[in-house]
């Protein structure tokens, strides 16, 4: 393939600094670098039409030559009035290119600083770019309105068609006797469902027996296929869509609340319709038998985690058994004991075959009626979560298997395995922190157990565990059966929850194309099944960014209670511009900027991700513990900063006033050799040697969550869950407001006489120079914060709302992933016969046909 000079089609991302990396559809070429001259009017997530060139060094530059389709036609920020005539609404992402003009007669009155939706009139290539309020959302502070700037700011579907919710009035509240026919009648059995305790859709239900050769699983997961069906309304946005989108205690279903919460919900007492996976095993765990088909069920319990891992609790006799409970679930104990047994043995199968098991701490945030964070509950993961999440992993291995011995093209849930300087990159992480393990040689996730195992019960685990999540792949979907890394498994694909995402759909009409034989299920063509997994994969992606700015807000707003008070921290991530700082009571991280770190001039060290002060030899190295002090919010981007709290300022001052003269040269300066100063006063806090350092790299996509409920966030079963215990905190006043042209009241360090508040003073020209290099904008008016102790005047902070935010911007810039090897799925064209028989009939979609829907939310993927 001829890689000098070409003309390539695919998305451009506009980095905030004017600059762009195009993402080809050649998947086998590499990304490109666009300069800043070469991004014409380009909009983030634009498609655009390149030409590319390679450079002497193997990288790719390029010029954009058009524009083919636009990604966002409508956009949501603050309305400022300009003059008379116009307003305008800034671009504080920096994803356009330039601020939006609104004419002041199509502002719809909006006010200074009211956060309104405007659709674009006119594109930069066309003219001024231009466009008109169509809705006056109200207060940008108000925190009942963040959800709906981050679902306009994403172009997330939130309202379904008339044509939609017509087609699901259509349905009875419950099945009825005809639905039954030829299905196979199991309404007698003890099924349950266990989920959480605000949950409201149930999708999955199982039961476990015990055999003389082993156990008996069912896994009945509701019939969604049987309601929604292809070239329907509801099918459509359903595809659309790709995915329900969970905020706390607000969710964008991806099916209408009648199907939802309803029709497709398995509640207890009443009959429902299901796609059962039969399956038995031997004692072992290994799987013997595997079949499915269609039933119908009516689950005698609705368990909570919290109910059945108390019920395990007491038969076990680590705690006292609850009588309430026991009492509860007597007529069902027999299936939650057998199924415990059971998820032990296939728990301890999966391991030892190599599973990783990544324990990385989640946060649930705790929201009252005005969308305001009161609390902020640490994840606890408990067996009752592992006991439901190995359920859903055998149906999901069971169904993938399926599909490989049928010889049928399908859709697979892949995780590749990371590339070798990926692997690299870890190791070096973890023989900075103290690791004696090697990645090198056997099976790769076997190595990386035994080297997590080495920090069990350490502080330094946590971070241990988001590196190693951050250094694999991304998990997507794709009809080519690349295996599952993460998991250790050849075959696995989404069943278990066709509710809340499409791609378990497809699945489910592609099993139903195999056992049914009355025509009303069809095979899917492979280029629809590609198209599919790329557009399915993207609307994942939208989605857990869309959750993970709301998060941030939300967590912003939380700590802007707290400005000005100190906390125990951790430092998870090093970087050019300061290090970020996880606190230890909650998953919260936040930015100490580089001169807020002491009076020194600190060097980047990117090979082993230290910041080192030259003269004095003082570094800063992952996993170091900090007494911080939260000393600004920015609630609108979701970002928050730290200081070192004022006695660990003063004991690193001491540390380097206090050296004997006989240390110190002639000219004043401080020699290299010389001992770093402590970094915190946390208990068991130690320095490190300059040569320390970590590195940070990607996130997987978060496969392993649990989806969240309607009433609140659930932690996700099908490859990993998490809940957890509390921590309250009380509210603190914030202090001064901090002006764009001025500095905040500071303190300074007199002598004698402790920290003295001294007078806001103006930013030099040179400063602001210097500030505009660095950073991608200032400090908005109405950010409060009470003066702390920072040793040096504030500046304005970096563009990264947090450290998942520098992470997943960091890695736009590298290289293309190596490509793995597929795994067995199905024959290839050319050797199975009558390979007709895939071809669908011109009355079948699958829910895919429409390979690219002319929509301007077909364009708006991550990679």
């Amino acid at each position: 393939m001829n890689l000098k000079n070409k003309t390539l089609s695919g998305f451009i991302k506009r980095h905030p600094d004017g600059f762009g990396f195009f993402i080809p559809d050649d998947k086998e070429h590499p990304d490109v670098y666009v300069p800043q001259n070469a991004m014409k009017s380009a909009m983030t997530n634009d498609r655009v039409t390149l030409a590319v060139e390679k450079e002497r060094d193997g990288r790719f530059r390029g010029v954009i030559i058009d524009i083919t389709e636009r990604s966002q036609k409508r956009v949501a920020g603050k309305f400022y009035k300009q003059s008379e005539r116009w307003g305008f609404i800034k671009d504080e992402g920096r994803g356009w290119g330039q601020d939006l003009k609104i004419p002041m007669d199509q502002s719809m009155n909006a006010k200074e600083g009211e956060l309104v939706e405007a659709r674009i009139v006119m594109f930069p290539d066309q003219g001024p770019f231009e466009g008109e309020v169509v809705q006056v959302i109200g207060d940008a502070k108000d925190p009942l309105n963040d959800i709906k700037r981050v679902v306009i700011t994403q172009n997330i579907p939130d309202h379904f068609s008339a044509a939609t919710l017509e087609e699901a009035k259509h349905f009875n509240s419950n099945p009825v006797e005809k639905d039954f026919v030829n299905r196979k009648d199991l309404r007698h059995l003890p099924i349950i469902t266990i989920d959480g305790a605000t949950a409201k859709d149930f999708d999955d239900a199982i039961l476990t027996e015990m055999t003389s050769d082993g156990f008996h699983l069912y896994v009945a997961i509701a019939d969604v296929s049987h309601y929604v069906k292809p070239k329907t309304s509801m099918d459509q946005e359903a595809y659309e869509r790709g995915n329900s989108v969970y905020f706390p205690n607000f969710v964008i279903p991806m099916l209408p609340e009648a199907i939802s919460n309803g029709l497709c919900s398995l509640m207890p007492n009443v009959p429902r319709l299901a796609l059962v996976a039969d399956m038995t095993f031997d004692f072992n765990g290994e799987m013997k038998t595997t079949q499915f088909y269609e039933g119908v069920i009516q689950s005698k319990a609705r368990v909570t985690y919290g109910e059945a891992q108390e019920l395990l609790d007491g038969a076990a006799g680590k705690s006292s058994i609850n009588v309430e409970v026991a009492k509860k679930l007597d007529h069902v104990k027999e299936n939650i004991f057998k199924s415990a047994d059971l998820a032990k043995v296939l728990m301890a199968k999966r391991f030892k075959e190599g599973s990783l098991d990544l324990e990385v701490p989640e946060t649930e945030l705790v929201i009252d009626g005005s969308g305001e964070p009161v609390d902020i509950i640490k994840s606890e993961r408990l067996f009752a979560h592992r006991l439901i999440e190995e359920m859903m992993l055998s149906a999901n291995v069971a169904v993938a298997k399926f599909f490989a011995q049928k010889e049928i093209a399908a859709i697979y849930r892949v995780h590749e395995e990371p590339g070798e300087e990926k692997i690299e990159l870890l190791q070096r992480y973890m023989q900075n922190m103290g690791s004696q393990a090697s990645l090198g040689g056997g099976k790769l996730q076997k190595r990386l157990t035994r080297m997590l195992q080495e920090f069990e019960g350490k502080p330094e685990a946590q971070i241990i565990h988001i590196l190693t999540l951050r250094s694999m792949s991304q998990a997507k979907y794709t009809q080519t059966n690349l295996g599952h890394f993460g998991l250790g498994f050849d075959f696995y694909t989404h069943f278990t929850s066709p509710i809340r995402r499409y791609p378990d759909l497809i699945v489910h009409r592609l099993i139903k194309s195999q056992i049914l034989k009355n025509g009303q299920y069809h095979l899917i063509p492979e280029e629809d099944l590609a198209t599919a997994g790329t557009w399915l994969s993207a609307t994942e992606q939208k989605a857990a960014k869309a959750e993970r700015q709301i998060q941030a807000i939300k967590k912003a707003r939380f700590m802007q209670k707290m400005v000005g008070d100190t906390f125990e921290g951790i430092i998870s991530s090093v970087t050019k511009f300061g290090v970020f700082v996880l606190l230890r009571q909650f998953n919260i991280d936040g930015l100490i900027r580089l001169d807020d770190l002491g009076k020194e001039k600190f060097e980047f060290d990117e090979e082993n991700l230290t910041l080192s002060a030259k003269r004095s030899g003082f570094s800063y190295t992952m996993g170091d513990p900090l007494n911080v002090t939260v000393s600004l919010v920015d609630i609108e981007q979701g970002q928050i900063n730290f200081v070192l709290d004022k006695n660990s300022m003063q004991k690193t001052e001491r540390s380097v006033n206090a050296r004997p003269a006989s240390k110190r040269p002639s000219d004043g300066s401080v020699r290299n050799n010389e001992p770093r100063a402590p970094q915190a006063q946390a208990k068991g806090g130690r320095g490190r040697s300059r040569s320390s350092g970590r590195e940070e790299p990607r996130e997987e996509s978060n496969e392993n969550s649990r989806r969240p409920s309607r009433g609140g966030n659930r932690s996700g079963r099908d490859e990993k869950s998490a809940q957890g215990g509390k921590k309250s905190f009380k509210k603190s006043s914030s202090g001064s407001t901090f002006n764009k042209e001025k500095e905040p009241a500071r303190f300074e360090k007199k002598p004698g006489s402790g920290y003295t508040k001294s007078e806001p003073r103006l930013i030099p020209p040179e400063k602001k120079s210097f500030i505009r290099s660095l950073f991608s904008k200032s400090v908005p008016d109405e950010i409060t914060a009470k003066p702390v102790a920072t040793g040096s005047a504030y500046e304005p902070k970096p563009r990264y709302s947090s450290l998942s935010d520098y992470l997943d911007q960091k890695k736009k810039g590298s290289p293309n992933e190596e490509k793995s090897v597929a795994k067995p799925a199905f024959k290839s064209a050319e050797n199975r016969k009558n390979s007709e028989k895939r071809r669908s009939p011109s009355d079948d979609s699958g829910g895919v046909r429409k390979a690219r829907p002319n929509k301007s939310r077909r364009t708006n993927k991550s990679r």
